[in-house]
């Protein structure tokens, strides 16, 4: 017979670390806040998350891998916003995160989650930051604890 593993949405007991970006801070702040109502809807206490702020988000892979590594927290949430301009600086950013992000999480084995918007214009992101598309922040939240319960219900997990 076939098993079949899922994580619970229940975050008590969890230790998570979030990295934030400050660039588009008036984005990422609220995609903070949605991050945060989403640990603790589901459980996670307050006390047992801790903020960094980048500066940008292609700081966030060293500081997630960071806080990964540290063996501190059972998973990492980061949350940013990257905003395409006139220039290709918005496909290096947002790609490099992103890899860095999947990189560094494969290399600690612990999870974190890519809550960084890639959009074309500033109303884009708001919608997404807590507008009519909902809070991707709180999302990225809701899959780092139930990735977190999965990786501890596998074999060879380090729970």
């Amino acid at each position: 017979m076939s098993r079949t593993y899922r994580g619970d949405t229940l975050g008590r007991g969890l230790r998570i670390g979030i990295a934030a970006s400050r660039f588009n801070e008036s984005v990422t702040a609220r995609l903070l806040d949605g991050a945060i109502e989403g640990l603790t809807a589901n459980g996670v206490s307050r006390e047992e998350i801790d903020v960094a702020w980048t500066p940008g988000a292609l700081e966030l892979p060293i500081v997630a891998k960071q806080m990964a590594s540290s063996g501190r927290y059972d998973a990492v949430v980061c949350v940013g916003a990257v905003i395409r301009g006139e220039t290709a600086h918005f496909d290096y950013v947002s790609a490099g995160a992103q890899q860095g992000v999947v990189q560094a999480a494969l290399e600690t084995g612990v999870p974190i989650m890519f809550g960084v918007l890639t959009t074309e214009d500033v109303d884009q992101a708001m919608a997404r930051s807590g507008g009519n598309k909902g809070n991707k922040g709180f999302d990225a939240a809701a899959g780092a604890i139930e990735l977190a319960n999965l990786l501890k219900t596998l074999p060879g997990s380090y729970a």
